[in-house]
This record gives C-alpha cells, structure tokens and sequence, in this order.
C-alpha cells in the first residue's frame, strides 16, 4: 500500500478545484437571467449547482453553493421585480433552494459518516488478516514464494480461504484450503486450521499423521458442548505439501481441494490426485485412509496452489477461467512476475469483480536439491 505524502490531498485540490464549476454557473444564470426579458425565466436553473457539488465536495462546500445560489435567487428576484421586494414565484423558486440545499448538505452527512465506518472496516479487515494471514516468507529454504488474495467483497478482505507455511529440518510443509460457508464462521474455523497447522507442522510426524491431527482439529471445533455434532454441515477442502530440500519429488495429500499445477518452461501440468482424501472435518462420517502421493519439481518450475475461486471466476457470459489454458507459454521469471500477470488476466476475465474470494500461491525452487 502506497502512503506516498502527496497523495492524501490530491482529492481536495481537486474538489477545491471542481467548486469553480457551480460557482460560475450561478454567477452565469444569474448575468443571464437578470437580462433577459421579464417572461424569461432561467432562475430554476440554479438548482444545479448544488445538485452537482456532492460529487466532489463535502457537506461545508455544499452548504456554502447551495446558500450562493439562494443569494442569487434573491437579489435575481429583486432586480426583476423593482416595484415589490420578490413576487410569489421567485419566493418559491428561492424556497425550493433551501430545501433542496438542506437536502443536499444532510446528504452529504450520512455519506461521509458511512465513508468513515466503512474506512474502520477495512482497517480492522486488514488488521485480521495480517493476524490470520499473515504474508509469507519471500525464501523459505531453497524456495522463492508469492501468495495473491482476492477478495470478492472490497469491504470484508478476509474469507474462508487459507494457507500457511512451515520450515521443518529437512523441508517446507504447504497448505492452501477453503472453508465451507462464509462470513465470521467461515473466517473463525481458518483461524482454527491454521493454528493447528503452525503448532504440528514442526513436527517431524508422517504427513497423513500431520493431515489426521488437522482433521481431528477441525472436527473438535466444530462439535456443539451440548453434543449436537454440526460436522456434517462445516468441512474444509486442503492441500498439504510436504516440499523437502534435498529432494525433487513433493509429497502430497489432496483433501477434496482443485489440484496443484506445476508450470515447468511455459507447460502446466495438472497434478491430480490418484486416491484423494475427503476434506477435513468429515473423517468421522468417512473414516480417511490417507494416502502420499508425489510429484516432481525441479529449479526454475513454478508450483501453484490455488482455491476453487480462481478456476469457477466466471466471465460475463458465465464460462469458467480455464487455468492452464491461459498460463499456457507463460514464462515470467519468478514468482512474483508471474502473480503480477496473474491476477490482471484473473480481473480481465471476469470483467474486474470476483464473486468469491480467490487465492493462489506461487512456489519456485531455485537450487537443485543435493541428494
């Protein structure tokens, strides 16, 4: 995020800048008006000066427009009418200005008051997020990495969408999931995962042993006190990697989660799972026998590891982003490059705005590993 100095009073330069527009259309009507003939009247006119200034100014500014096109109107009506004060239809015309005027400013109130709830929003949203999710280490051993969250609602910049990563003696462990549901709940059983990840992934246990503790995690949390087991409504879809230095071949347990892919010189290679576990919080309905596989990634590859919102982005006509069609001859150099490109085809193909939160996390090995 830039908080360059300049930047916060740009847009009152501007807007203090844009004021000159209504007031030169009062003072325009109002030249205009006064000579014209009496059966000509441009005096509703200045109604849109006021109307307009909300665009760019706040309430004060408003305030100040809308009681210059009042004085207008007056002195207007004044100079018309030489033998009385103002007749009944500039006493109208000038009556009409104030309530809209009044309108405008109360307008012009609750606008910024929402802006400013709004802004505590975001604050707080980015402030759990960084508690949640926080970014990544850019090197993790012999790993280069780059993560991208999108999130669909501008206000709300955290879901149920999740990853983390371990250093072990040995290697890195890798998971990127996605909570069943949305809102607080969905964002309360991420936390609950990714605490259970940080606290075992250390471990020098098997994965599937690692992948049966997270499960067993998610499924006492989600467990009611009285009893009432809610498991079978909250699950959470994974991919766990255990990444080891000084080996090329990644192991994996897919838990139910869209499957990696590993671009190698501008080719991705899906790599689905042969035998996938259910996702994690249903082993009690399912009873998991899990099972490693594995994969190569050599230096230079990219390994991505995404959630579903990335491969069901729908564009406008409703067809879904089809992944390795579009980073097919892609070879940006590095992780970052590659996110960078990324998420601009992302936005351009559904025209700017995701409906739901999407998240993708770039691997790239940079030495060989010394077996």
């Amino acid at each position: 995020m830039s908080l360059g100095l300049g930047e916060p009073d740009q847009p009152s330069r501007v807007g203090r800048a844009m004021v000159a527009i209504p007031i030169a259309w009062i003072i325009v009507v109002s030249v205009t008006e006064i000579l014209t003939p009496s059966h000509i009247h441009l005096g509703p006119l200045l109604v849109a000066a006021p109307a307009v200034t909300p665009s760019f100014a706040g309430p004060r500014t408003v305030g100040l427009v809308a009681t210059l096109a009042v004085i207008a109107q007056t002195v207007i009506g004044v100079l018309r009418d030489p033998h009385e004060l103002l007749s009944a239809n500039h006493e109208a015309q000038i009556l009409a200005l104030v309530v809209v005027g009044i309108c405008l400013v109360l307008f012009c109130v609750v606008r910024e008051r929402r802006a400013k709830e709004m802004e505590q929003v975001r604050y707080v949203s980015e402030a759990a997020q960084q508690v949640v999710l926080p970014p990544l280490p850019k090197r993790l051993g012999p790993l280069r990495t780059a993560v991208m969250y999108l999130a669909a609602e501008a206000e709300a910049r955290i879901g149920g969408d999740l990853y983390a990563a371990a250093r072990t003696t040995s290697g890195t462990r890798v998971i990127v999931g996605d909570v069943r549901g949305k809102g607080l709940t969905a964002v309360s059983d991420a936390a609950l995962l990714l605490g259970a990840f940080r606290v075992a992934a250390h471990r020098q246990a098997p994965l599937e042993e690692l992948v049966a503790y997270l499960d067993r995690s998610v499924r006492w949390d989600v467990v009611e006190p009285e009893g009432a087991g809610r498991f079978d409504e909250t699950f959470i879809t994974a991919t766990i990697l255990e990444i080891p230095d000084q080996d090329s071949r990644v192991q994996m347990i897919s838990c139910g989660h869209p499957p990696p892919v590993v671009l190698s010189e501008g080719r991705p290679v899906t790599i689905r799972a042969l035998r996938p576990a259910p996702p994690l919080g249903l082993g009690e309905l399912t009873d998991p026998r899990y099972h490693v596989e594995s994969f190569p990634f050599e230096p230079g590859d990219l390994l991505l590891l995404y959630t579903d919102g990335v491969t069901e982005a729908r564009d406008p006509s409703g067809t879904f982003y089809p992944l390795t069609d579009r980073i097919t001859g892609w070879t940006e150099n590095g992780c970052d490059a590659f996110l960078g490109r990324f998420r601009r085809d992302l936005l351009n193909h559904v025209g700017g705005h995701l409906d739901d939160d999407a998240v993708m996390v770039a691997l790239e090995r940079t030495v060989a590993p010394q077996l």
